[in-house]
């Protein structure tokens, strides 16, 4: 196996240093915060433990859901995989590294980036034979596109001819600004409990405890608000995080300011597929990871997704000497095991963008209502904080093992919701925490509109 890398060098061992001294424009998630959800967790331990164990040994810690809860409620099965793994992306990559470093069999040719593909015509459909780089052409029997969201592939497979894959997007109309913090190591190390989610109409504020005392603050503001550019600055920044309950206690702690404050906009939920309804497009070639599927990151599920096209190319990979029954059936799997989460985010942010069209802050149309689908949808969190039968549907559906559709039309669980519901008649009204002035005021900005 040869991994053609873009990067010109790997990560030390340093994890601070390599997280926030090593500049990677290309890919502005690595210094985001992450939430690696269960099936992180479970591949790594199924395919690389010593993987999954060198994570535990630098610093990574294990939640899981039920932890939010004084006691656990009594178990059921698949409860044991409902576990978060708090860590930051670099210690993934650090632990992925170690270990590729040491199998014989696999070359890492960093500062060499793939320029372009080899393909063969001379079939019913175009088949990829290999990739061309700065070095020379390298032949394979299967190319795997891990080039991110940015992927070049689909331009280079139209300007040989072949067709286009089959492209679904959906443009996400938010930016994030996050900030990394220190604990004291002579201090507190957790505030107690408090939920990680605050939000605003103006705002979606959340906290992503992570590794060696270590914790990120994260604003998801609407690209169309102009308060947001002032997050830029640390000061106002921690400002801003005092104020919300999700990061204020977090801030009450009194930790250090990791360096500045990160910035990732311009996303989309994108969906690509190398099959359409004439079969595949080419063969020879799989997508992992982003160039298949990306999403809006209020879900954390971009690093699982990822992970379970890995392993399911690397369990099928002896099939692939049948180039189209090959490309045809992970098409298939990816449809049926990585589609539906893609739908699960884009309805979450439709969700979402009829709480960001009730801030009256902004010039914007009349603020939409809520149907019943979307104030069910937002009462799983409040609900499951307080019931565990909530919280275990909202952990199945957050960690990628029960599709919503299955996990909050149980009877049970229904009953709970309405039970909540009928108590909270004023949901999803906010409790106004943070009112639109003082966030304006905090920001330092003023916005138009009525």
């Amino acid at each position: 196996m040869v991994v053609f890398e873009r990067e010109e060098r790997r990560p030390t061992g340093d994890l601070d240093g390599d997280f926030l001294d090593w500049s990677r424009p290309r890919i502005p998630q690595v210094v985001q915060p992450h939430a690696f959800l269960a099936p992180v967790r479970t591949v790594l331990r199924s395919e690389v433990p010593d993987v999954y164990a060198a994570m535990l040994d630098m610093g990574a810690r294990e939640y899981h859901e039920f932890d939010w809860f004084t006691e656990h409620p009594p178990v059921r099965p698949g409860d044991e995989d409902l576990v978060a793994v708090r860590t930051r992306r670099i210690l993934l990559e650090t632990a992925l590294n170690d270990a590729v470093s040491r199998e014989p069999n696999v070359e890492v040719r960093l500062d060499d980036p793939v320029e372009g593909l080899v393909m063969d015509h001379g079939g019913d459909v175009p088949r990829v034979t290999g990739v061309r780089t700065a070095s020379g052409v390298f032949s394979a029997d299967l190319v795997v596109d891990a080039a991110g969201r940015r992927s070049p592939v689909g331009d280079w497979l139209a300007e040989s001819g072949a067709r286009t894959p089959v492209v679904e997007s959906h443009r996400v109309g938010r930016a994030y600004f996050s900030r990394w913090y220190r604990l004291r190591p002579d201090g507190p190390q957790d505030p107690g409990r408090v939920w990680d989610v605050a939000v605003t109409p103006f705002a979606i504020n959340l906290v992503f405890p992570a590794d060696n005392g270590v914790f990120a603050v994260t604003f998801a503001v609407p690209v169309t608000d102009p308060t947001r550019l002032a997050l830029r600055d640390p000061a106002v920044f921690d400002a801003a995080a005092r104020r919300f309950p999700a990061s204020g206690p977090w801030l009450g702690l009194d930790p250090d300011g990791m360096g500045d404050v990160q910035v990732m906009a311009g996303l989309d939920n994108r969906w690509s597929g190398l099959v359409d309804e004439a079969g595949p497009v080419v063969t020879g070639l799989v997508g992992v990871g982003d160039s298949i599927t990306h999403t809006n990151p209020t879900l954390g599920q971009g690093v699982a997704l990822t992970l379970l096209a890995a392993q399911r190319v690397a369990t099928t990979i002896d099939t692939c000497a049948d180039p189209a029954a090959f490309a045809t059936d992970y098409h298939a799997w990816a449809v049926r095991t990585l589609k539906p989460w893609f739908d699960h985010q884009v309805a979450v942010d439709s969700g979402d963008e009829v709480l960001f069209s009730r801030d009256k802050g902004q010039a914007a149309p009349p603020p939409r209502t809520f149907d019943d689908g979307s104030r069910a949808q937002f009462a799983a969190t409040p609900c499951a904080m307080e019931d565990p039968v909530v919280m275990r549907a909202r952990a199945q559906v957050r960690h990628l093992a029960v599709a919503p559709d299955r996990a909050f039309q149980v009877e049970e669980v229904r009953e709970h919701l309405a039970h909540w519901l009928t108590r909270h008649p004023e949901f999803p009204s906010m409790p106004e925490f943070v009112s639109r002035a003082e966030w304006q005021a905090l920001t330092g900005t003023e916005t138009t509109g009525g």
